[in-house]
């Protein structure tokens, strides 16, 4: 399967250029899919995306603790899709 990133010319992924919320979102839920099967979409929910974060909300504690304790793996992999260190971090929000 070819990468988001292998679809964007890399040149043109770089700090000044933003990144629209729907794609990172379409990212997000591929890798949260990739990792967590069908029950990670469903209780794992991106809700905005800005200063290079995404801000989720969780159906429970458990899939908090279960992303603040994989967040640097869910964000480098999301990065490896874009193709660009594009997202700094996925932050709860309550």
């Amino acid at each position: 399967m070819k990468t988001l990133g292998s679809f964007i010319n890399k040149k043109t992924l770089s700090r000044g250029v933003v990144i629209d919320q729907q794609s990172v979102f379409y990212v997000f839920q591929i890798v949260i899919k990739d990792e967590y099967g069908r029950q990670g979409l469903e209780n794992i929910v991106p809700i905005s995306f800005r200063d290079r974060k995404i801000f989720l909300k969780t159906g429970s504690s458990f899939w908090e603790n279960e992303i603040l304790l994989k967040r640097k793996q869910i964000v480098a992999k999301i990065n490896k899709e874009i193709g660009g260190e594009e997202i700094m971090d996925v932050v709860i929000s309550q």
